[in-house]
């Protein structure tokens, strides 16, 4: 909370505009934002795609009462005309990732706009975990003004959920992007939160080798799956590429 309220300060802002999806990276980073900043300087954002999202937005709004927020700070628009008249005819030879890209690139458009009109910054939602699977839409929902929770991994997420006033429905919801109908984060993995957190925190925080994490229990097949996937996104991380 400090960490948000000094940089706010720092940079000359007030007031917050955040997507929330009513999903637990999303409740967490609003409850912490409400926390830091006060219900008054903050502008949730509901962005769902036509019916895809309906418990999403259920859920967000339960979170924004229980948050005490002011309704009239909520807005809500619905992207699924734009992102139709951006897939146009392709969507018939488009996949659920492409189409999702869009959706997510959709979002940050009008998530910055919103904070144009409202002279506010952009609190993103990302974790440490979907960071470093490379599991985020560049230029969609990794695109903010300041990151409250990229130090956290998902599981921290979760415990972090547990001592904030977010409702037990959302901290107990399958993690999904919500992009496509029964999407969850999980199944796109091929391996749980919770495994991959206690790997990468070995990889990268440890700085263990794969062997040694082989070694001390894990099973060899998802210590490669794991790698595999950090490597083959690692590229988002340094894009856009520069002349040296």
């Amino acid at each position: 909370m400090e960490f948000l309220k000094n940089t706010f300060h720092r940079a000359g802002f007030s007031q917050a505009v955040i997507a929330v999806s009513g999903g637990i990276d999303s409740a967490v980073s609003l409850a912490l934002t409400v926390a830091a900043l006060g219900k008054e300087n903050v502008y949730p954002l509901l962005l769902p795609y036509g019916a895809l999202n309906t418990q999403g937005v259920l859920d967000a709004m339960e979170l924004i009462t229980v948050l005490q927020i002011p309704l009239f700070h909520v807005v809500r628009i619905d992207i699924k005309q734009v992102v139709d008249a951006v897939v146009g005819k392709d969507a018939l030879n488009m996949d659920n990732t492409r189409k999702g890209n869009v959706m997510a690139r959709v979002r940050m458009i009008y998530l910055f706009d919103q904070a144009k009109k409202r002279n506010a910054l952009v609190v993103g939602t990302e974790n440490k975990s979907e960071e470093l699977l490379g599991y985020f839409t560049r230029f969609g929902d990794s695109a903010s003004d300041i990151e409250p929770m990229s130090h956290l991994y998902k599981t921290q997420v979760i415990e972090l959920a547990q001592h904030l006033s977010v409702p037990q429905s959302i901290i107990n919801k399958p993690p999904s992007a919500g992009l496509w109908p029964e999407q969850t984060d999980e199944a796109d993995f091929g391996f749980s939160y919770k495994d991959a957190d206690q790997i990468l925190a070995l990889l990268y925080d440890e700085k263990k080798s794969a062997e040694e994490i082989v070694a001390s229990g894990f099973n060899k097949e998802l210590v490669e799956k794991i790698q595999v996937r950090v490597s083959k996104n690692s590229f988002k991380h340094v894009v856009p590429y520069r002349f040296p």
